[in-house]
């Protein structure tokens, strides 16, 4: 009976110790409620796969337009809010600035039995900016965004004044590279043993090279705090549906195809590489090399020009954004705000 009551108070104390940890970080709704972002959050009504649904976006006019705009589009475990700092600076050197959440992320619809794709996503992308007036736009994409990016840069030339992609995912196929497969029902088991801590530690060692800066916690906080609130299971089902879409959509087989002009800017010390984690240890360690993946990616793309930041992760536009924004401003052509 000793025995049992010592393990009862120990299972109890790390009970204790679990939920409060969980305390020390906000829980967020399944929308993202009660997460500030730093613009005004628009809402953008459609009809997609037979069901309504609502983007959330922010649109933000330059106090002097230059009659150009400019779209965001996020990471997998980013959100539009990430790009405050690139949006201050954009809107301030001329360009009309909309950053959108995707269907499935962040302040946007959750839907059930949705198939998830990176046309699907494009299309969405490109009706809201018809809804919005935007006929033709520099399409920037990060992370997950840039597969984005890249998939509505081919599917709507016309619309697209410039690609840009920021450490994107794909530029290299996984499943070609060894990674294994896994199916969604694994994928979202693995979702739903996200915290905070697991995101930080992540993020950490695969983006910002095993530096922490205070000024990471906030985005950290954004992304956990969607799976401890009340809509964990659905953003957990989600972040697995949208898992396998990036494994199993690459996008690096059509770089040659891309007809518009496009610069892609790299920061050099991320190895960022979605399921490495399940891979063999010899080909985990060749994974997400965006050193050279960039290099490679900028001679696969027509006439591409490549920005890189030495010293600089995954998330260049938050770990240096003053880096960012000025090598940005001048691959678009455009000065700083004085």
């Amino acid at each position: 009976m000793r025995g049992f009551a010592r393990l009862a108070s120990a299972a109890a104390l790390a009970l204790s110790a679990s939920a409060a940890a969980a305390a020390e970080h906000p829980s967020y709704g399944p929308e993202l409620e009660g997460f500030d972002y730093p613009y005004e959050v628009r809402r953008f009504e459609l009809t997609s796969q037979g069901k309504a649904m609502s983007m959330a976006y922010m649109d933000v006019a330059a106090a002097r337009p230059n009659g150009r705009t400019v779209v965001l589009l996020h990471g997998k475990n980013f959100c539009s809010a990430t790009f405050e700092s690139a949006i201050r600076a954009l809107s301030g050197a001329g360009f009309r600035v909309i950053a959108v959440d995707q269907i499935g992320f962040c302040k946007s619809t959750k839907p059930e039995g949705y198939q998830f794709s990176f046309h699907q996503l494009a299309a969405n992308t490109h009706a809201l900016l018809e809804a919005a007036g935007v006929t033709k736009a520099v399409v920037l994409g990060h992370s997950m965004g840039g597969m984005l990016a890249a998939r509505y840069a081919l599917t709507y030339p016309a619309a697209t004044e410039r690609l840009v992609m920021v450490n994107p995912l794909g530029l290299e196929d996984w499943k070609a590279e060894g990674v294994p497969y896994a199916t969604v029902d694994q994928l979202h088991q693995s979702e739903l043993k996200t915290t905070y801590d697991t995101v930080k530690a992540y993020q950490l060692k695969f983006y910002y090279d095993g530096r922490w800066k205070p000024d990471y916690d906030r985005w950290a906080e954004m992304n956990a705090g969607m799976y401890a609130g009340a809509g964990r299971e659905r953003v957990a089902w989600i972040g697995a549906l949208t898992h396998e879409m990036i494994y199993t959509q690459p996008v690096i087989y059509e770089f040659g195809r891309i007809a518009v002009p496009t610069t892609l800017m790299i920061g050099q010390t991320d190895r960022t590489a979605p399921g490495a984690n399940r891979a063999p240890k010899e080909i985990a360690a060749k994974l997400g090399d965006y050193a050279t993946l960039g290099k490679k990616a900028a001679a696969a793309i027509p006439g591409a020009a490549l920005v890189a930041f030495p010293g600089r992760g995954h998330a260049p536009q938050v770990e240096a954004p003053e880096e960012f924004e000025a090598a940005l401003l001048k691959a678009l052509g455009a000065r700083p705000a004085e």
